[in-house]
């Protein structure tokens, strides 16, 4: 698919195309659920692409319950800029997005957070089933801005937890508050499947996991040790690389609050790379898909808690 694609110049073509995309298996009512009764309103009275429900007697658009609800940007452009976020490897900035569709700064930053949101994979299955092999580390980006103590080493950054399966190639990144076994181990063992191998470095949080994996082995860093056989923390430390490269020569700032989205981002483009042979437009048809269920307003974006 080109830029020149008629579902990024015209409104009622991105339409249909997101109603393929998202109505695939029939259309239904995003109010209560109901796909018997939909029926589409025509005629002049009603706008293009306007369903009511039998079941409820509600009326609703294929953007609603989206994140595309209630945007007065033109659907086209929706489209396009989440062909752009799925086609770039370490992400586009708003200001670029603004100057290529032609919204406003505040509007393209808020379009990219919306579409980071339908990428947020929401996956809650174990990774490494199977007896597959899972490499976890941690990264440090920024400065936390809600750490108050020394800024000895890393205290004072903000911190990043990823796995990665290697098997599947699958990503999965979390923020977290502090390093250490209380907080890191919770999230490693609700996380990765209790019949995989956990591969991570010396830091001392992964001690005592043994019992709780098929296997857990790592490398000492602080040796130069990066690779003993398979033993390796190399695929999720390559991550890495991508990711900072594109919060750093990309993005450069981040507040605490949306880094969650930012690491959705990266993990969902990482998870669905060119090299599983996933192109672009099948990225950019999943994230529309993913869409759904995702209404994300200006209030929560802005909030602590976003």
């Amino acid at each position: 698919m080109n830029l020149t694609d008629p579902i990024f110049t015209d409104k009622d073509r991105a339409r249909e195309y997101l109603e393929r995309q998202r109505w695939a298996d029939g259309v239904y009512c995003p109010h209560c659920g109901g796909v018997d009764k939909c029926k589409k309103l025509e005629g002049k009275s009603h706008r293009p692409g306007l369903y009511q429900c039998g079941d409820c007697r509600k009326q609703f658009t294929v953007t609603v319950g989206t994140v595309f609800e209630r945007s007065k940007v033109p659907l086209n452009k929706w489209l396009l800029a989440t062909f752009l976020m799925a086609s770039s490897k370490k992400g586009m900035s708003a200001h670029q997005l603004h100057r290529t569709i032609g919204v406003t700064y505040k509007t393209a930053w808020f379009m990219f957070h919306r579409i980071r949101e339908a990428m947020r994979d929401g996956e809650l299955a174990p990774m490494g089933g199977g007896g597959g092999t899972v490499e976890s580390d941690e990264t440090f980006i920024g400065t936390d801005p809600t750490y108050k103590g020394s800024r000895r080493v890393y205290h004072h950054k903000m911190k990043v937890l990823s796995l990665v399966d290697r098997d599947t190639g699958k990503a999965r990144s979390f923020v977290v508050d502090r390093l250490s076994q209380h907080d890191l181990v919770p999230i490693l063992k609700e996380n990765i499947d209790r019949e995989s191998r956990l591969m991570t470095d010396q830091a001392p949080w992964y001690r005592q996991l043994r019992a709780d994996f098929a296997g857990h082995e790592h490398v000492d860093h602080s040796k130069d040790e990066y690779a003993r056989g398979d033993v390796t923390t190399n695929t999720v430390e390559g991550y890495f690389s991508i990711f900072k490269r594109g919060m750093k020569g990309v993005y450069q700032h981040c507040g605490k609050q949306h880094l969650h989205r930012y690491l959705a981002e990266f993990d969902f483009r990482y998870s669905n790379r060119a090299a599983k042979e996933i192109d672009d437009t099948t990225r950019a048809n999943m994230i529309l898909k993913n869409a759904d269920g995702k209404r994300l307003t200006y209030r929560r974006i802005n909030s602590v808690v976003a």
